[in-house]
């Protein structure tokens, strides 16, 4: 696999960024990306390591076949590392940029703390894909006659709703939304993966070179990013999107089961875990996913409000922002508030402050807790690390500030300890404690009775073999199944119960397993 000595005599690199000076003047992606050349010698670094821990349990959730696809790209096969990548995963494009990685902390280069950069090449294969004409329709061969509905528009419905129409069946994709995507459009910022925007291209019209510093007028186009040309290769593919559609208030779950010979929820998580801070009804005091979907709206040129997240404006320029929480929706918090101009961002993590470097010998090739800075972290935000919030102070009903102490081992408060933070907004981002309680999951608690998990997240409880629910021909995958998770996970899922519902359909499947 890759070059016998690759990993011996080549470097490890992956994208480099724009200055932080410069990114957080645009909302758009800031890697730079790499050469092919570049990205050959990367993936010649894959080792022939025997058990290729970074796919299975401990790695890839959707069990890409790295060794195999670094190898191709190694020897400059990208055509053959595309359909590589995309037997096990149809979305590269989004993982490649925004999954942790738990196959790069697998990989047994890490022992070294130089793991192969699966994730660079990943993108880079899927970057490649689109460039030469890999990313368009492929319509089956024959129809099934059999009609099947997916509710939610996110990783795990498209990962679904494709490979369904791929194995010849009607599909419809109902979204709430004026557009798909779910919250990896509107909650993932466009700076860690563009969805729309406006760019200016140079292009030159007249007799003589010089552009702008001799005619003065660029032109400009609208360019279609990821998201959306996927939804135009799976509408190529057969799959029909249903828009602006609220699922359980607009049209019934019953009605759906009724004019479908198979239904799949993939609502995702998006009920804000309660943090229960006193103050939290302040003016200035926001929910993370609000002010997440309210930017993203901006970029793409819609109206702020939305159907799930309706909220007043909400900017963070020229003002002192805090951050509860320590995970990616407060550091996209973070990027969002600097780019907004935001004066200083403080980021408050309850949990200590992680080593530098783990035990290998005690963890791997499991994910390690070590100290980890992001992107948007790295832009200038002040990190409290072992510290809770005590309360959210303000004035005249509008917040002002942040009071927070030190807590011990067991997160209990130090006494002596309290400080308090300046700040005109602060957003809480701990995390997601189940489907949205409207809509679906109402419907379905109510006249439905669906079984749910034990927790208080009241997850639709579907076994991970079948995917069903306890209501006949009623599916469930993604986030709403299995709780919060990744991106890669939600894909994972969808193509499983695709699986399934083809081969409950069928009686057997074309689908891989």
């Amino acid at each position: 696999m890759g070059k016998v000595t690759g990993f011996l005599e080549i470097d490890r690199q992956v994208h480099k960024y724009q200055p932080a000076s410069d990114r957080i003047r645009h909302f758009r992606e800031f890697t730079l990306p790499m050469s092919d050349k570049e990205v050959e010698k990367q993936a010649a670094r894959c080792m022939d390591c025997g058990i290729p821990f970074c796919h299975g349990p401990t790695g890839c959730p959707i069990h890409n076949q790295i060794p195999d696809w670094n190898d191709l790209v190694y020897n400059g096969d990208w055509d053959n590392a595309i359909r590589n990548l995309h037997s096990t995963n149809n979305f590269p494009e989004f993982t490649g940029r925004i999954c942790p990685a738990p196959c790069e902390e697998a990989c047994t280069l890490n022992l070294e703390d130089i793991p192969v950069a699966i994730k660079t090449v990943e993108q880079a294969i899927a970057d490649k894909a689109y460039e030469t004409g890999h990313i368009r329709p492929y319509p089956p061969e024959k129809k099934t006659g059999k009609r099947v509905a997916v509710i939610g528009s996110g990783p795990a419905g498209m990962a679904a709703a494709q490979q369904l129409g791929r194995a010849g069946h009607d599909v419809h994709v109902y979204e709430r939304e004026s557009r798909p995507g779910g919250l990896m459009r509107y909650g993932i910022p466009d700076f860690k993966i563009e969805k729309h925007y406006i760019c200016l291209l140079y292009t030159e019209r007249e007799s003589r070179p010089g552009g702008l510093m001799r005619y003065g007028i660029p032109d400009f186009k609208i360019e279609k990013h990821y998201i959306d040309r996927r939804i135009e290769q799976m509408q190529g593919e057969g799959v029909t999107f249903h828009c602006g559609v609220n699922v359980g208030v607009d049209k019934p779950v019953a009605e759906l089961l009724a004019e479908h010979d198979a239904v799949l929820y993939c609502g995702g998580s998006e009920t804000p875990r309660s943090a229960g801070i006193p103050g939290d009804d302040l003016g200035g005091v926001h929910d993370a996913m609000p002010y997440l979907v309210q930017q993203n709206r901006r970029v793409g040129g819609e109206p702020i409000q939305s159907v799930a997240w309706p909220s007043h404006p909400i900017i963070a320029g020229g003002q002192h922002v805090v951050v509860v929480g320590g995970g990616d929706t407060a550091s996209d918090c973070v990027g969002t508030a600097f780019r907004q101009g935001a004066v200083r961002v403080t980021q408050l993590d309850i949990r200590p402050q992680p080593p530098e470097k783990e035990d290998k010998l005690s963890v791997w090739p499991y994910w390690a807790t070590k100290m980890r800075t992001s992107s948007s972290q790295a832009e200038g935000a002040e990190r409290e690390f072992q510290v809770a919030t005590l309360e959210f102070i303000g004035e005249e009903g509008q917040l002002t500030g942040v009071k927070c102490c030190e807590v011990d081992d067991k997160r209990k408060p130090i006494a002596g300890t309290e400080f308090v933070i300046r700040a005109d907004l602060a957003f809480i981002a701990i995390g997601f404690a189940g489907p949205a309680a409207a809509g679906v999951a109402k419907e379905l608690d109510g006249e439905m009775k669906i079984a749910t998990d034990s927790r208080r997240s009241r997850n639709v409880e579907a076994n991970d073999r079948d995917y069903k629910t306890s209501v006949d021909r009623l599916y469930a995958a993604g986030d709403v199944r299995r709780g919060q998770s990744l991106v890669v996970w939600a894909i994972r899922e969808g193509r499983q119960a695709a699986r399934s519902i083809d081969e409950a359909l069928m009686g057997s499947s074309v689908l891989p397993r």
